[in-house]
């Protein structure tokens, strides 16, 4: 691979990552603590990450645990909860946090893999547009510095290679994800 393409590849790799971390907050039906990876509470007016105010534990398959380290950011986290998208209703007895996730029925599972096809094509389009940056960096930069049209055409294809090595990898992740969240 040409040392020209790297920044693309690079590109490329943090859009695999990005697709990856938002497959993270997606349930499948069981607790996962990285759910609330992205939700931030107020501490002391500086807006924290849950999990450095407070505990968070999955003492049962279908249960995340918090327990905040000061009391009063009881309140703050649950007001966080409450206003994300995570779809959990928190319940609060003043010293925990508790959020129960339901079975996901039929429905809910089919919703969730549309949605996760749904962002596995916005990466592919990310990918393929991030090819065609490189397309027109060599095209221009081979004009500029008088790269002969065999070189060029041959960085064209290396840039289609690792396209298609990242569509594949895009690909892996949302069947992996659709199998994690059909499975009953």
């Amino acid at each position: 691979m040409d040392s020209r393409l790297n920044p693309f590849q690079d590109k490329m790799e943090k859009t695999l990552n990005n697709l990856e971390e938002e497959y993270v907050g997606i349930r499948a039906g069981r607790a996962n603590p990285h759910i609330l990876d992205k939700l931030r509470v107020d501490y002391y007016g500086t807006p924290s990450p849950i999990q450095s105010v407070a505990n968070v534990s999955v003492p049962e398959p279908r249960m995340i645990q918090i327990q905040p380290w000061e009391a009063s950011m009881v309140k703050e986290i649950e007001k966080a909860i409450n206003c994300s998208d995570i779809g959990i209703n928190p319940t609060n007895d003043g010293k925990l946090i508790r959020l129960v996730f339901p079975e996901l029925t039929e429905e809910r599972r089919k919703d969730l893999a549309k949605d996760i096809k749904k962002k596995g094509e916005e990466a592919k389009v990310a990918v393929r547009n991030i090819r065609r940056d490189a397309i027109d960096s060599i095209k221009k930069t081979g004009k500029e510095e008088g790269i002969s049209e065999d070189e060029i055409k041959g960085l064209e294809d290396d840039a289609q290679k690792l396209t298609d090595k990242f569509v594949a990898k895009v690909d892996a992740a949302v069947d992996a994800k659709c199998k994690e969240i059909l499975t009953v």
